[in-house]
């Protein structure tokens, strides 16, 4: 049975001060609140010291919380040794024993349970069908591929029938070819099994591939949360506008609120329009921000409003498209992906102009502060 998660002003200080948190220790979770729905794929997405393993830790039980609260579907597991608590972890090391066969590395935790010899073989083949190793039962661990050892590190910790689970950036041992199919394998797999999936990673495309929700991460706090297309088309601020894909940021001065639907920014002397809502008052300085893949690339001379005079500084063929790297005519750089066949009638220098449609250029709080609002409540 899936369970929901719910984190109540949950902080983890380490160091000096960190048993009284007092001041001096390192605060590397810092009074977060966040809630989980039963059934859900959820992911923590930041760089590294962000604080979403350690908060990921803190639910699995290996930390201990220096405040707040981990309620596992109501109940307070905060004080909870991690046996005692219906969650299991998978690792990106894996984690699986040597020595032992696939089999018995996946039946290892039901031999410590109060199951039948039948049970346990019934519970074994049917994790190990989920996730396609029935053939390799019989190997050792060095015997599989990376991709291998971690589908039997996953039959492992779902042969124990928890009720969430989480998943510490499981495929960032993998390489990138085989990344890709398991990221797909796992959402589908999270899809079939129906449990809890709290998944911790710094790779932007597994959380926008895979996730339900996610929760961007930042100095120990969450900057947003929301589905991955709300975060990457409405991000809150410029950090996570940066974090989260490729962006453009530009520096702007508001010149007019809302007028039938639009307000008015300039980027020098070049009044812009945008559909979507201004945090910031007129007359200020803000940052909108446009991804490269909404920015159109239109002959020099073209007319209309938020057309930029722009030249082509340098294009890289990426494959399944062309990122044309320009400079707008007021200063500043701007990327673009376009497709090739687009690509193909411009070099370095070739004078063009950059369209921003209105509804794909957003304005941004200029400190980086959360501008707009998030699904839940920001972490203070």
């Amino acid at each position: 049975m899936a369970a929901g998660i719910e984190l109540v002003g949950l902080t983890k200080q380490f160091g000096h001060g960190a048993k009284n948190g007092s001041p001096g220790g390192h605060v590397a979770v810092d009074d977060i609140d966040l809630s989980v729905s039963g059934g859900e794929f959820f992911s923590l997405l930041g760089p590294s010291g962000c604080g979403k393993t350690t908060t990921l830790r803190l639910i699995a039980g290996f930390e201990e919380p220096t405040a707040g609260r981990i309620l596992l579907d109501g109940t307070d597991v905060s004080g909870m040794p991690p046996h005692k608590r219906n969650v299991n972890t998978v690792f990106q090391s894996y984690a699986l024993f040597p020595f032992l066969s696939v089999f018995d590395n996946v039946a290892f935790g039901l031999r410590h349970a109060s199951v039948s010899k039948a049970e346990l073989r019934q519970r074994v083949g049917d994790a190990l069908s989920l996730v396609s190793m029935s053939a390799y039962s019989a190997r050792r661990p060095a015997q599989l591929s990376g991709g291998q050892q971690q589908r039997v590190a996953l039959a492992r910790a779902l042969v124990l029938n928890p009720s969430v689970l989480l998943l510490d950036e499981p495929l960032g041992a993998l390489d990138a070819k085989l990344r890709r199919s398991l990221k797909v394998e796992l959402k589908a797999l999270q899809e079939r099994v129906g449990i809890t999936f709290i998944y911790v990673t710094h790779d932007q495309e597994e959380a926008l591939t895979m996730s339900d929700r996610l929760a961007v991460m930042n100095a120990g706090r969450i900057a947003q949360i929301g589905t991955p297309q709300e975060v990457y088309e409405s991000p809150a601020d410029a950090y996570v506008a940066d974090f989260l894909g490729a962006a453009n940021l530009i520096p702007v001065s508001v010149s007019q609120r809302v007028v039938d639907g639009t307000s008015t920014i300039t980027v020098g002397e070049i009044s812009l329009s945008t559909a979507n809502p201004v945090p910031v008052a007129a007359d200020a300085g803000a940052q909108a921000v446009i991804r490269p893949e909404r920015v159109r690339v239109e002959p020099h001379g073209s007319t209309g409003v938020n057309r930029v005079p722009a030249m082509v500084e340098r294009l890289v063929y990426l494959g399944a498209a062309t990122q044309v790297m320009l400079r707008l005519a007021t200063g500043e750089s701007l990327q673009a992906v376009v497709p090739n066949e687009d690509a193909a009638a411009w070099s370095q220098g070739t004078p063009v102009h950059a369209y921003l449609p209105p509804d794909a250029l957003r304005v941004l709080a200029g400190d980086g502060t959360p501008a707009l609002a998030a699904e839940a409540p920001l972490a203070s």
